[in-house]
């Protein structure tokens, strides 16, 4: 019988110390595999060095936004086309898919896989965060550094499913995940989480009131909860559901 496989993404490794905690927290005591890191956060020199201390498989988070009201970040680049007037990000991907450039998307996406080297960090895969901006600029610079860029038309199709845990209804989330898990065919799948521990800074992302909010501390706190929670384990073990990274899984 074939094998089913699960890798257990945790987002966002590096946008705050709050989504650090968690995520370690998340691999070590819990289910997550791997970690998508996002290298011009203003924490991702913590994340690499949780990363190299604990071993974590992680991988390139390329962003091209930044959809806080209080928590804003700046490319590693000076691309005119990457910013808005503040300086920073543009907030969505509507935004950055009218304004930036293709040649100062990839060079932004390349200074941020480089700057894995030079924390010492290996980098497995690249995704992206919140959504695709500048589709041809992800297929260069995945083709450049020679790792799999998960979400484009060729690698997206080895995964038996792709699914998101997060913007589900806490309530919701555990029956969901164990119907998921029973659901689950041969092949490898995707589960990606937005993990956090419960630190003040989350709550001070964002104003109340929008979608967005949501996924600054509700969305976080309750994926937490389950990718720890003993009886999900418990549930992966006694499907005989292997944990794995893409780099594991896609190897052979």
């Amino acid at each position: 019988m074939a094998e089913v496989q699960l890798v257990v993404q945790g987002d966002d490794f590096g946008m705050c110390h709050a989504v650090n905690v968690g995520t370690v927290q998340a691999f070590r005591e819990g289910i997550v595999t791997q970690a998508a890191t996002m290298a011009a956060c203003p924490w991702f020199t913590e994340a690499a060095a949780l990363a190299r201390e604990f071993g974590i498989p992680v991988g390139v988070h390329q962003t091209l936004t930044c959809e806080w009201d209080f928590l804003r970040w700046r490319p590693l680049t000076d691309g005119t086309s990457l910013v808005g007037e503040d300086g920073t990000f543009r907030r969505t991907v509507a935004e950055a898919s009218a304004a930036v450039s293709h040649e100062d998307a990839v060079r932004e996406l390349s200074a941020q896989a480089a700057k894995f080297g030079a924390e010492g960090l290996t980098v497995e895969y690249l995704d992206l965060h919140m959504g695709s901006s500048v589709p041809s600029a992800y297929d260069e610079v995945s083709a450049a550094i020679g790792k799999p860029f998960i979400y484009g038309p060729e690698w997206s199709q080895r995964f038996a499913s792709i699914q998101t845990l997060s913007d589900r209804d806490a309530a919701d989330k555990k029956a969901w995940v164990l119907a998921y898990l029973d659901a689950l065919t041969p092949g490898v799948h995707l589960l990606v989480t937005h993990c956090a521990a419960a630190e003040p800074e989350l709550g001070a992302l964002h104003r109340p009131g929008s979608d967005t909010y949501r996924w600054a501390e509700e969305y976080r706190l309750s994926d937490q909860a389950i990718v720890t929670d003993p009886e999900i384990r418990q549930a992966i073990d006694d499907r005989a559901i292997t944990l794995t990274t893409v780099q594991a899984a896609f190897s052979a």
